[in-house]
């Protein structure tokens, strides 16, 4: 069976009113490109960059009989550019001399092909540009990636909201915590935001034009984790065919947030501490050093200091990564919240199922606050997607929300119904809330100050 051809990526247009320089060089190019567009016409140039995505341009200097000043090359470069700032154009001429081509170059062609060529030149001074073509097009595309991927955060942290005094006082640590370069550890329950935090922690430093690489701990087999962070060679073990850069190297000069570190194994977590001290590393199957400068970010929901003592955590390296330690509140502990992450949600929710009539009655959404939400942020965005798309009807229900695990929350944590125990559940309740505003606390309770501030004294809540 015949193979097929080699062809390179690469769209070139040659513009020349000779026909037979048009066919000789379509059919030539042809041999080596997928695509080759000709045409006789220079005003025509232009329909081209409309329908078709142009990398190289090969354009005759002179297009009037009896002049061979180039000048007519330089009015369609000029028009060429102007179109297409990125594109590459090549002159060609019968009349070429060094001067001309230093005036080509200068007018903003990259190179001087003189008619009739020969094919092995011409061929070589076409792959060079388009080689050239091709890195600036990977540039370009990698750049928009990085502007896409940076957008996406920073619209994703637009849902990194809240009123209450807790996440306050976490979000204002973090926007100072933002722009130096110390290493933050996040602590908290599952779907209390913890990615969401890292996120607004990098959208805020100055490493923010770089990426934020992610690596999920808890996700990865300890050989498949060290391959992860730290790379290989190719042949280092059995599956690795080729050379892979690890999290790492990836993450040179932006952020690595490392989720759920708490199950990284005793051996994992010394090779990290020993980059973390030198700031350097090797690929798995390889000795040399790799330079790193990484901001880093890590994240548990695991009692780490709990797992230092009883010798499944390194000291060590809990220092080394807790510069900064910040304990994300539980939903439960935001309750205040919920209206605001409430009106983030449906909004968004509601136009992605294309559902923009629907509402909830504010004694509905008091209902959801006295909802107990284990799963905390996580799960009370996951129920309100699905109220959104299970809903019959415009108004929503705080039961809409109950198909998930919510609960009710009508009585105090314990299973005690006595009055007193009530009470003083909820009081301690909502001073912790708003970190012992009385005030503030009051309000939630629905009762006065000083009548708040003798159920302090007569239970001896601090």
């Amino acid at each position: 069976m015949e193979s097929l051809p080699n062809y390179q990526d690469g769209n070139i247009l040659i513009v020349d009113d000779d026909a037979g320089i048009l066919t000789s060089a379509q059919l030539f190019l042809k041999q080596y490109f997928k695509k080759v567009y000709v045409e006789l016409n220079p005003e025509k140039i232009k329909n081209h960059f409309n329908k078709n995505q142009i990398d190289i341009v090969l354009l005759d200097m002179n297009f009037q009989k009896g002049k061979n000043n180039g000048e007519d090359g330089f009015k369609y470069l000029k028009t060429i550019l102007e179109i297409q700032p990125n594109v590459l154009v090549i002159f060609m001429t019968a009349y070429g001399d060094i001067d001309m081509a230093v005036q080509a170059l200068k007018g903003g062609a990259i190179d001087f092909v003189t008619k009739p060529w020969k094919n092995e030149k011409f061929l070589t001074t076409i792959e060079t540009a388009n080689k050239l073509a091709q890195s600036r097009r990977q540039i370009e595309d990698l750049k928009n990636s990085r502007q896409y991927l940076s957008e996406q955060e920073a619209k994703e942290t637009e849902g990194f909201i809240g009123q209450a005094p807790l996440f306050l006082q976490v979000k204002h640590t973090m926007e100072k915590v933002s722009i130096t370069d110390a290493s933050v550890l996040l602590l908290g329950q599952n779907g209390t935001g913890k990615g969401l935090a890292a996120k607004f922690i990098h959208q805020n430093s100055l490493r923010n034009e770089r990426p934020m690489i992610t690596i999920d701990m808890g996700a990865l087999s300890e050989s498949i984790m060290e391959s992860e962070l730290f790379g290989h060679e190719k042949g280092s073990f059995t599956d690795a065919s080729q050379q892979k850069k690890g999290r790492l190297e990836l993450a040179h000069k932006g952020t690595l947030f490392l989720d759920e570190i708490g199950n990284l194994s005793l051996s994992a977590q010394a090779k990290l501490l020993s980059v973390l001290q030198n700031q350097k590393f090797s690929r798995l199957g390889s000795n040399v050093e790799i330079d790193i400068d990484v901001r880093l970010i890590c994240a548990t929901n695991m009692p780490l200091y709990e797992m230092v003592e009883q010798g499944t955590f390194r000291q060590d390296l809990l220092y080394r990564i807790n510069t900064v330690e910040l304990v994300m509140p539980s939903l439960n502990d935001r309750l205040i919240d919920i209206p605001i992450l409430l009106d983030y949600f449906l909004s968004a929710f509601k136009a992605r199922y294309k559902k923009r009539a629907l509402n909830i009655s504010p004694d509905e959404v008091a209902k959801l606050q006295r909802m107990n939400w284990p799963g905390n942020i996580r799960e009370f965005q996951h129920a309100t997607e699905r109220a959104v798309i299970l809903a019959d009807q415009d108004n929503l229900r705080a039961s809409d929300f109950q198909n998930i695990r919510a609960a009710e929350k009508s009585s105090p944590p314990s299973d005690s119904l006595n009055l007193k125990d009530m009470e003083i559940a909820f009081i301690e309740k909502a001073m912790k809330i708003h970190l012992g505003n009385i005030t503030h606390a009051a309000k939630e309770l629905g009762i006065d100050r000083l009548a708040l501030h003798r159920r302090l004294e007569k239970y001896g809540i601090q």
